[in-house]
């Protein structure tokens, strides 16, 4: 079952230029925020387990369990899809419209889902993308119609815009989180904050366009995988975006 975050399904972007060439990969190594101190805060600490009885398992000195982890991010990193792979994603997520679209970020996830195991975004000329997950080199999309509008949903500086972002099992103990979208002139880079972590983690971008995978660990004691957050910065490293605390989900549409 996917999970998809109702704080994702955010708003806010201009008609974007199109693009000139694909982005296919990212290292995923994580970056701390230009007005954040050089260290990002870390997740806040799980709360101490309660005592395990005196016949328990627990430790002999105190009587106590010891605390499951709680979810963390274990990889951001992804790998490129082959142009021709590229191509059948398009054409099997877009039928006939495909040849309209040209692609601009095709990557694979650090962790494969049962029916997800990458995403492809690609623009057509009149600057509106598309957004179609992947499984090998078959393409789907979550939305329909598959194209988006680039000024249907509206919010506060018109930077950002998202698509498809959900979170979805990938094995014991591990999901898939998986989100894109596009972005105004003004945005340079994008990064990707998860829970309560401070770490950002750059996303994919190119042509107008961000994606972002990751691996999340969700422990034995997390019910739900951390939301993932977008971060916006513009080219002098200031943050004009920040999905926590701007307000999402503006439709002003009549």
């Amino acid at each position: 079952m996917r999970i998809r975050p109702i704080m994702i399904i955010t708003a806010t972007a201009a008609a974007i230029a199109t693009a000139g060439g694909m982005a296919t990969a990212a290292t995923g190594t994580p970056t701390a925020t230009p007005t954040a101190q050089s260290k990002p805060a870390a997740a806040p600490a799980a709360p101490a387990a309660p005592a395990a009885p005196a016949s328990g398992g627990g430790s002999a000195a105190t009587g106590a369990t010891a605390t499951p982890a709680a979810s963390t991010v274990t990889s951001t990193t992804t790998t490129p899809i082959d142009a021709g792979t590229v191509a059948g994603i398009l054409a099997s997520c877009l039928g006939s419209e495909a040849s309209q679209y040209q692609a601009v970020i095709g990557v694979r996830a650090p962790v494969a889902s049962s029916d997800t195991d990458g995403v492809v975004v690609a623009v057509d000329s009149a600057g509106q993308y598309v957004q179609c997950e992947s499984k090998g080199d078959k393409g789907t999309s979550m939305s329909s119609p598959a194209t988006f509008i680039n000024d249907r949903l509206w919010g506060t500086g018109h930077l950002v815009e998202f698509f498809d972002s959900f979170s979805t099992p990938a094995g014991a103990g591990q999901v898939l989180s998986l989100g894109a979208g596009h972005y105004t002139a003004d945005v340079a880079k994008v990064t990707i904050s998860y829970g309560d972590d401070a770490t950002e983690y750059p996303a994919v971008m190119a042509g107008g366009a961000f994606a972002y995978t990751a691996a999340v660990s969700t422990g034995a004691n997390a019910n739900f995988p951390p939301a993932p957050y977008v971060h916006a910065y513009n080219a002098d490293g200031k943050e004009i975006y920040n999905q926590k605390t701007q307000p999402t989900v503006k439709n002003t549409h009549p």
